[in-house]
């Protein structure tokens, strides 16, 4: 396996999961600590990255950390927030708004 199997591996499945594999970016960093992955994808495919409560961000990691300890190598996954991303709590019906 080359020195980027975990960076191959998680761009084939991220771009397995969501609808614009295109746009679809992983960066790779090694310090110290290990490798750190940045994930960055489509504004409307976050949800299909993270997953219901972070179940599929928690696999992918997983999965990951497996591949990480086939090469030696401490894995980590940084899932980028999107541009015009918003993570603000949107008022529901009959809330006065204010946090």
């Amino acid at each position: 396996m080359t020195n980027t199997a975990d960076q191959d591996f998680l761009e084939f499945l991220v771009k397995s999961l969501v609808d614009h594999p295109d746009d679809v970016k992983v960066v790779r960093k090694v310090d110290e600590m290990g490798v750190l992955l940045s994930l960055r994808v489509n504004a409307l495919d976050m949800g299909q990255v993270v997953g219901r409560q972070g179940a599929t961000a928690k696999a992918i990691r997983s999965l990951l950390r497996i591949v990480g300890i086939k090469n030696n190598a401490r894995v980590n996954l940084k899932i980028e927030e999107p541009e015009g991303g918003s993570r603000q709590r949107k008022p529901m019906e009959g809330d006065s708004g204010s946090f």
